[in-house]
Order: structure tokens, then C-alpha cells, then sequence
């Protein structure tokens, strides 16, 4: 189609731009919430591209809403920057070296996800500009998705309201799309308070706070055997009190994190996760306060934009990798267990996974297949959009494969040319996929309906509680 040979050429065009901008932020990895350089290179980007930039939205610090023209339809492609703690590592080596002994790092891409996703929207900016197609594209600054879930607070203030497809994708280890549901979720810190004491002089007049976390660990423990199979509880003691074992511990902190396939679900684990720290803070005479971490919506899947987005995912010529990017790529899988590598073929056919096997670096794309009803184990606040709005994402080649998230060997290859080239390709598929439903209303008005029987009537309702601003 001649507007996806357009709009490579503007990506392309401005290949050095989009390239950049994805190494500044790769070398500025901020935590959630806290992404205040990242936001600022991407903010500025956009202004300096004609975009109408709006800071601070949903009450976030980092959050921000680019626009370029007027009316509709509107389409919103969401982009991330945040980063992952205890990641740090050097770019372009294949052992680990941090680069700040236990610093951050983009582990899961999130440097390319934003910029990726930054060169889509100026590709199509670009393109309705010297078109004169009318409609609105949006650029979504989203904070947080690794915790805190920033798009679950845009989503509640109302952001996507008026949206009428929302685009995103990952970076990954082939090309693909992300058309299935995910676990909703909530975290919470449960922060217990005892009494100190002499642990040998005066034991029975102290109240042990790490004694309550670790009754509560058990009780959830217990409750595993007693939740529906599909859900998960993970937990992560974060303050023990201290280091010294003759001291009854006074203080001490446990963070949960809930998931299950529906929200419903959710909110009653998470109750029955309170009874279990009421118990343990009866049992041992203390006092417990829950802090509020973060949620995730499921994610609704939608097949019309799934096929509009792979019919532009196999239109969009795929990147080219030198034989220095293989090189790469064959050290990097060195570093791999059989376990990972062997993971990267799950979900595929056959005669695919031959010809994987036979490459360091998946340079085809896997056959379309309806994934709609299978249930990603993991979660992601995209899912709070897609309740609201006709929601897609792929992924496209930035590692070599086989290579897990959220890893190191991620940090290293994010910021060289096979991570670029899958970067470019995204925006390339994004810009495509966003034009041709500009251009074909009737897509739009297809994918909504589809959206409302996903739902079967039930409204969108956010899981951060009331209390949190």
C-alpha cells in the first residue's frame, strides 16, 4: 500500500532523531513515577515536532498527552519510559558489567517502547499534514507500567474518553501481536507496627512485627491451595525490621501482588488477603496500615484491529541485520539457558519454529493465528485502555532470541542496532495501522463493536481505591 512506503520513508527520513532520543533515555533509567528526564526528552521531542503538549496529566508528574490536529477520529498511541531496579548493565557486552552496581535499567525495552511509539506518532503527523487527512493522533506519555500502572490513573481521569483506537506495542524477540486477555491486579504494602523489646531479658513485653509478616506469609501460602488456578500471589518482604536478633522487631513491611483473569477476582483475593493480616496482627498484638501500590485492569482483546495491525506488520518491510548484528546476537544466546531459548517457541507452529531454530535473530514473521481467548500470565495497564477504547499492540524483533525480559542481557541489547531496527519497524507498523483506520471509518465503528461484546455490558470501573488522588 502506497501510505506505508509514506510513511517508512518519514521514519527512515528521521531515523537519527528517533535513534537518539532511545539512547538518551536508555541511559537515564528512572523507576515509576519517577521518570522526570525521560518525560522531558520525549516532551520536548514532541514540541519541537508541532505537537500541542499538555504536562501533568491524571495528576502524575510524568504523564503527558501530545496532539496534533483536530476532530475525529482520534487515535492514541501510548508510549512508556519507565525502567526496572537492580538492571543496570553496560550496552553492547555479552556479561554482565553494570553499569552502577546494583542501579536501574530498561530491562524490558521501555527506552525503545516510548520512542518507537514517538516515531509512529510523527510519522502519521507527517503524513496527515501532506495528505490533508483530518482526525486527531495522540502521543500518551505513559509512566509507571512496570508499578503503579500510570495508564490505570490516565484511564480514571477520563483521558481516553473521546479516543477512538489506541495503538501500543513491545519490544520483543520476533514480530507478533499481543491479542489476548491478561491478569488483572493489585499491590499493596502492608506495613505492620509492634512494640520493641530485649528478645532475651523482656521478650513478653515486645510485639513482634516480622513475626506478623511471616504469620502472614503463611496464611496466604495456605490460601493457595484455596484460589482459582488461573490466579497468582507473589510477595516481597521490603523492611524486616532490622539486623539485630535480640531486638523484638518493632517495625516490618510486606508488599503483595495479586492477579487473576478478572477484576472481580481480584478484589475478592485481595479481601481475603486483608483478613489473612487482620489474623496476623491479632495473633501477634500488633497493629497493621495498607499503602496502596498500584492495579492493572485485564486486557480486552480485539480481533478487527488484530487483523488491520498483522496485514500491516507483513506489508512493512522487515529490517535488514548485518553480520555484525548476528554476531551479536549468537554471543547474547550464548549467554541464554536451553530453558529460555526453547520458551521463545512456545505458541508457534512447526514448520515456524524450523526456521527459527535455524537463526540467532527472527527476521520473519509467525502465521496469524486468533489468540482472543488465551490469557497472558502476566499483566500490563494497557489493560485499563482497552476497556474503554478499541485496543491493539505487536511486538517486533529488538533481541536476539530467546532472550527473557526483564534481564540484563535486555539492558545490553537495548541501546545497539538490532534494537533499533525492531524500534523503527514498530513505528513503521504502528503509523501504518493508525492510517489505514483513519482512512476506513468503517474499521473503527467495527472495532467498537466489537469492544461492547467483549463487554456484554459491564462498564468500565477502575480498581485504585477511592482514597488515592
Amino acid at each position: 500500500m502506497q501510505f506505508q512506503q509514506a510513511l517508512s520513508t518519514i521514519i527512515e527520513q528521521k531515523k537519527g532523531k528517533f535513534i537518539a532520543l532511545s539512547d538518551n533515555i536508555w541511559n537515564v533509567p528512572e523507576l515509576h513515577f519517577q521518570e522526570y528526564k525521560s518525560s522531558d526528552y520525549l516532551c520536548e521531542a514532541l514540541e519541537e515536532e508541532g505537537f500541542q503538549v499538555e504536562r501533568n496529566v491524571a495528576g502524575l508528574k510524568t504523564a503527558f498527552v501530545g496532539s496534533y490536529g483536530t476532530g475525529k477520529p482520534v487515535v492514541a498511541i501510548l508510549g512508556e519510559f519507565d525502567a526496572l531496579a537492580g538492571l543496570s548493565q553496560k550496552k553492547g557486552l555479552t556479561h554482565n558489567d553494570p553499569v552502577v552496581e546494583g542501579g536501574s535499567g530498561h530491562g524490558c525495552g521501555h527506552n525503545l517502547l516510548g520512542t518507537g511509539s514517538f516515531a509512529a506518532a510523527v510519522a502519521i503527523k507527517d503524513y496527515m499534514a501532506l495528505t490533508k487527512l483530518e482526525g486527531t493522533v495522540r502521543f500518551y506519555g505513559c509512566p509507571a507500567e512496570e508499578s503503579g500502572s500510570g495508564k490505570a490513573f490516565m484511564t480514571r481521569a477520563g483521558l481516553f474518553d473521546d479516543v477512538d483506537v489506541a495503538l501500543s506495542w513491545h519490544p520483543g524477540d520476533k514480530p507478533g501481536l499481543m491479542n489476548f486477555g491478561s491478569l488483572a491486579n493489585y499491590s499493596a504494602r502492608f506495613q505492620f507496627k509492634g512494640k520493641s523489646a530485649h528478645a532475651s531479658a523482656a521478650p513478653h513485653l515486645g510485639r513482634s512485627a516480622l513475626d506478623a509478616v511471616e504469620l502472614m506469609n503463611v496464611g496466604v501460602n495456605y490460601l493457595r491451595e484455596h484460589m482459582i488456578p488461573d490466579a497468582r500471589v507473589h510477595y516481597a518482604v521490603s523492611d524486616t525490621g532490622g539486623v539485630s536478633p535480640n531486638v523484638v522487631q518493632a517495625n516490618a513491611e510486606v508488599i503483595y501482588l495479586i492477579r487473576a483473569p478478572e477484576k472481580e477476582q481480584v478484589k475478592d483475593l485481595y479481601s481475603r488477603v486483608y483478613d489473612i493480616a487482620k489474623g496476623a496482627a491479632l495473633m501477634t498484638g500488633t497493629t497493621f496500615e495498607v499503602e496502596f501500590e498500584g492495579t492493572a485492569s485485564n486486557l480486552i482483546p480485539n480481533t478487527v484491529l488484530a487483523d488491520v495491525m498483522y496485514e500491516n506488520l507483513t506489508e512493512v518491510d522487515l529490517p535488514l541485520y548485518d553480520d555484525v548484528d548476528q554476531a551479536f546476537a549468537k554471543e547474547i544466546r550464548s549467554t541464554l539457558s536451553q530453558e529460555d531459548i526453547k520458551s521463545a517457541y512456545e505458541g508457534l507452529d512447526k514448520k515456524t519454529v524450523k526456521k527459527l531454530q535455524e537463526r540467532d535473530i527472527a527476521d520473519l514473521v509467525p502465521p496469524h493465528r486468533d489468540t482472543s481467548e488465551l490469557i497472558l500470565p502476566g499483566s500490563t495497564d494497557v489493560g485499563d485502555v482497552s476497556w474503554v477504547v478499541p485496543t491493539m499492540q505487536c511486538t517486533t524483533t529488538c533481541f536476539a532470541i530467546g532472550t527473557p525480559l526483564h534481564t540484563w542481557q535486555v539492558v545490553s541489547q537495548g541501546a545497539m542496532p538490532i534494537a533499533h531496527k525492531g524500534m523503527l519497524h514498530a513505528g513503521k507498523v504502528l503509523a501504518s495501522t493508525a492510517i489505514e483506520v483513519m482512512e476506513k471509518p468503517d474499521l473503527i465503528k467495527r472495532a467498537k463493536a466489537e469492544l461492547l461484546e467483549r463487554l456484554d455490558g459491564e462498564q468500565y470501573t477502575s480498581l485504585i481505591p477511592d482514597s488515592v488522588i
